[in-house]
């Protein structure tokens, strides 16, 4: 099928014989509505089937806060975005009360990144990273809509062999993501559609942080019921 007849597939009130502005403007408010509606429908189908192994990671990512490591994250393109977005959540949590915690963007430097791209690949932008900055004990997130980014996939070897603990945030089928035995948990957004993907990953870690500080302040408080206890 060429462009011109998937655009028209798609939008079908954009073409010529139907450019009245009514029209129009009732196509557009309709295809507003459905894709919002997919939206929501995709983000429900993922909450429904993964809520466990969304509560799995938050208590993975709160064991390794409870053992003072530091959470990695990474991601390419708009990925990189999120990676940023998770780490400056724990960095800088906007809710009261909440304390900050140690977490590294592994896709803001772009020395560090031009440099090993250039000079050794860009499949090695992250495990370097990783390499230098990671110890056992700490976390790391990937985000890829796809799943089969290899630097993303390289740094999540390099970080199972170092004892870090790995979780993937993906969509589709999970690609290599979801076979690899280098995740200990994925997340899999059932959708090929990238930006639905991408909407259901703000939700999916904007709910793991809050379940890390919760079981954060669970443990706080066992443990000083605990100091209190004669």
């Amino acid at each position: 099928m060429s462009n011109q007849k998937t655009l028209a597939s798609l939008y079908p009130f954009l073409q010529p014989a139907s450019k009245d502005s009514a029209h129009l403007k009732s196509g557009l408010l309709e295809s507003v509505r459905m894709k919002s509606q997919d939206s929501r429908q995709v983000i429900q189908t993922f909450f429904d089937t993964q809520s466990e192994k969304v509560l799995a990671a938050a208590e993975a990512i709160a064991d390794m806060y409870q053992r003072e490591g530091r959470l990695f994250t990474m991601g390419n393109g708009g990925s990189s975005c999120d990676a940023a977005h998770i780490a400056v959540e724990f960095l800088h949590p906007v809710t009261t009360g909440r304390p900050a915690l140690p977490a590294v963007n592994l896709a803001v430097d772009q020395a560090m990144m031009t440099a090993v791209g250039n000079d050794v690949g860009f499949d090695h932008i992250f495990v370097r990273q990783l390499i230098a900055q990671g110890k056992a004990g700490d976390g790391v997130i990937g985000v890829s809509t796809s799943g089969n980014s290899e630097n993303i996939m390289r740094a999540f070897g390099k970080a199972k062999e170092m004892g870090v603990t790995t979780i993937g945030l993906t969509g589709g089928a999970g690609g290599a993501m979801a076979t690899s035995s280098s995740l200990d948990h994925c997340l899999i957004v059932p959708t090929e559609s990238i930006h639905r993907i991408q909407e259901c990953h703000v939700l999916i870690y904007h709910i793991l942080w809050d379940l890390v500080h919760t079981l954060l302040a669970d443990h706080r408080g066992a443990s000083a019921t605990k100091k209190d206890t004669p």
